[in-house]
């Protein structure tokens, strides 16, 4: 019996690691593409905006470096 086990435990293949699907890496570059310029545009146009935007951009940069460090580990 513990053959039959030991046979039944080596033939299964080793889990592959998840793969990013390169359509969503498409989406999520125009989507990048497309806020970094609209947000470019909003401060060319209306200086007013400049601060208060710079200042989101800020945080927002340091909430995706953590988003994205808190997916990498996830995915280990």
């Amino acid at each position: 019996m513990s053959s039959t086990i030991e046979q039944q435990s080596q033939q299964q293949p080793a889990p592959q690691p998840p793969s990013t699907d390169p359509v969503l890496l498409l989406v999520v570059g125009i989507v990048v593409a497309l806020v970094l310029g609209s947000t470019g545009y909003l401060c060319m146009v209306h200086r007013s905006l400049a601060g208060p935007i710079g200042a989101i951009g800020g945080v927002a940069s340091a909430l995706a470096a953590a988003f994205g460090v808190a997916l990498a580990l996830r995915r280990r």
